[in-house]
């Protein structure tokens, strides 16, 4: 097992998130702009992101990849939540964002995009390089005819 530096245990997407989600969660205890416009919309939109990181995290377990974002893959995943998106575990991190920001004050909505910005600068292009040279035509295809996000 490779051994990671401090840095890279720290650049990933769930610290990114968790970071994303205690700014939005201070912005709405500190700086409130608009109250909660649809808490229950929120509560919808968390669960629907719980759910397809769940659906999408399972599809990486039976076709025996890796999970950890920036290692080389051994599959390439095509079927289930992959059909539909080239990265359903961000987006699924994007919803889950989503939902807390419409359950606390959408003031903190601009922080979404700027999470889908971050995460499609500092990880998805890198990963998306690895799957082109793991995969070549196939990656390709598949790339064509799939959006990243959604």
């Amino acid at each position: 097992m490779e051994s990671r530096s401090p840095r890279a245990l720290i650049d990933t997407p769930p610290v990114w998130l968790l970071a994303c989600i205690v700014l939005a969660w201070a912005q709405s205890r500190w700086l409130p702009l608009w109250p909660a416009p649809a808490p229950w919309l929120g509560a919808a939109v968390i669960a629907a992101g719980v759910a397809l990181f769940l659906w999408a995290s399972v599809q990486f377990r039976r076709h025996r990849t890796s999970i950890v974002p920036r290692e080389r893959p051994a599959a390439l995943l095509t079927s289930g939540p992959y059909a539909f998106s080239r990265n359903p575990i961000y987006l699924a991190d994007a919803m889950i964002l989503t939902g807390l920001v419409l359950r606390w004050d959408a003031g903190a909505l601009p922080l979404v995009a700027a999470f889908v910005v971050l995460i499609t600068q500092r990880f998805i292009k890198s990963e998306e390089a690895l799957c082109r040279a793991a995969f070549g035509a196939g990656w390709t295809a598949w790339a064509a005819r799939t959006r990243r996000w959604l």
